[in-house]
């Protein structure tokens, strides 16, 4: 059973920036396609960005978060990262780490089959 906990949301003004993390436990973070998504309230869970196994790579992101956000994977800590740079009131929402199948793309919600209990970023104007 994978178990994700993410951490490292908070509140920041606009143009800033915060690094999420999401610590995994039970298997590797290598060994899953894992993605970030987010939930504004009254608005459906949307993907943000997904990074593919280490064997194949492919990193791939949401327009709206395209060169902002980075994604990426430390492997001996056994944690996934999202870099959230530039900041805007509208990436205000709860962020959701998640481990996966294939294909691994962001928009791809269904393959996604472990979810960790999310982390809340507010961006104020």
């Amino acid at each position: 059973q994978v178990h994700l906990v993410e951490s490292g949301g908070g509140s920041v003004q606009a143009g800033g920036s915060l690094r999420l993390s999401c610590a995994v436990s039970g298997s590797r973070v290598s060994s899953y396609c894992m993605g970030w998504f987010r939930q504004a309230p009254g608005k459906e869970r949307e993907g943000v960005a997904a990074i593919n196994i280490n064997s194949f790579g492919g990193i791939n992101y949401a327009e709206p978060v395209k060169d902002r956000f980075t994604i990426s994977r430390d492997n001996a800590k056994n944690t996934l990262y999202l870099q959230m740079n530039s900041l805007k009131p509208e990436d205000t929402a709860m962020y959701y780490c998640a481990a996966g199948g294939w294909p691994c793309y962001y928009d791809r919600r269904q393959n996604f089959g472990y979810w960790g209990q999310g982390t809340q970023v507010t961006v104020s104007s």
